[in-house]
């Protein structure tokens, strides 16, 4: 719930400047704020959240992780044309080639493959892995990033979230964690990671643009670790500006592990729908996605 209140929230500002929610809200908590706009309507989760949610019933429905499964579900919600999908997960998804081959296959072509698309859709995954651990939560998410992803660069930052939620979900301080976690990160990687996710570094030190996987995962955790709720990590978050609505998602799944599903605002909550293109043109409301929750809590 605190990923796709962050992912819609964030959605209208995507690729703005930095500000631009405050300048527009000066004074949060009078409504409005969940505005809609970019060519999304008020509440509308991206496909960021879509991608989570179709994760998250493929585990429940495979009763585990089934990749194969997985790999059709994503593509058959390409196929379905949806409002926005990556340029890289679009490529993987509709080049024909098999489920375990096509994300090494464009890596190997283009070299490029560090976006934060695997991240942006963990949170459902990461709730359904928390009961198993550290090492088996973040093989989980490194097999499911590389689905779409060809670079460990994805897999090793989508490891780190599924370990950060299941310290919080455990009750535990997840900015705590992240020393232990980063050594179980892959050696080529964890430097990388370290720099971002280090106690004074700022996303105005990122040396990328936040729709890569560690400036975007560096800059949720500066908003969770310089606020003290839910709402204000997620304001800071998309106030950054640029992939507002991936950072947004990204933050608001680690502050809804922290902070709980009641720290999310009503006000924010109450336009929330996850469209689902390609699957009987499904939509989830709130109701929707706080069963499939329960259900991926076990």
């Amino acid at each position: 719930m605190g990923s796709a209140v962050g992912d819609a929230l964030g959605a209208p500002f995507e690729f703005g400047p930095e500000g631009a929610f405050s300048t527009r809200f000066p004074n949060p908590g009078h409504g409005g704020e969940m505005c809609g706009g970019g060519g999304w309507d008020p509440g509308e989760a991206t496909d960021d959240t879509q991608m989570a949610v179709l994760v998250g019933e493929s585990l429940l429905a495979c009763g585990g992780l089934d990749l194969p499964d997985i790999f059709r579900r994503f593509q058959r919600w390409t196929a379905a044309e949806p409002k926005d999908i990556g340029l890289q997960t679009e490529a993987v998804l509709s080049s024909g080639d098999p489920w375990d081959m096509a994300a090494a296959l464009h890596f190997q072509v283009s070299q490029r493959a560090a976006g934060n698309g695997a991240l942006m859709r963990a949170a459902t995954s990461a709730v359904y892995f928390s009961r198993a651990g550290r090492e088996a939560t973040m093989d989980a998410a490194r097999r499911l990033a590389a689905l779409t992803h060809g670079d460990r660069a994805a897999w090793e930052g989508t490891a780190i979230f599924h370990e950060l939620v299941r310290v919080a979900l455990a009750g535990d301080d997840p900015l705590t964690a992240l020393p232990d976690t980063l050594r179980a990160v892959h050696p080529d990687h964890r430097e990388r990671y370290a720099t971002v996710l280090a106690p004074d570094w700022h996303p105005d030190q990122a040396t990328e643009f936040n729709g890569a996987v560690w400036p975007c995962l560096g800059s949720a955790v500066w908003a969770l670790r310089t606020t003290s709720s839910y709402e204000d990590a997620v304001l800071a978050a998309i106030d950054l500006g640029g992939d507002t609505d991936t950072v947004a998602a990204v933050t608001g799944g680690l502050a809804g592990a922290v902070y709980g599903v009641e720290a999310v605002p009503e006000r924010w909550t109450a336009d929330l729908h996850v469209p689902l293109p390609g699957f009987g043109e499904r939509v989830l409301r709130v109701g929707g996605l706080a069963e499939l929750a329960r259900r991926l809590g076990g």
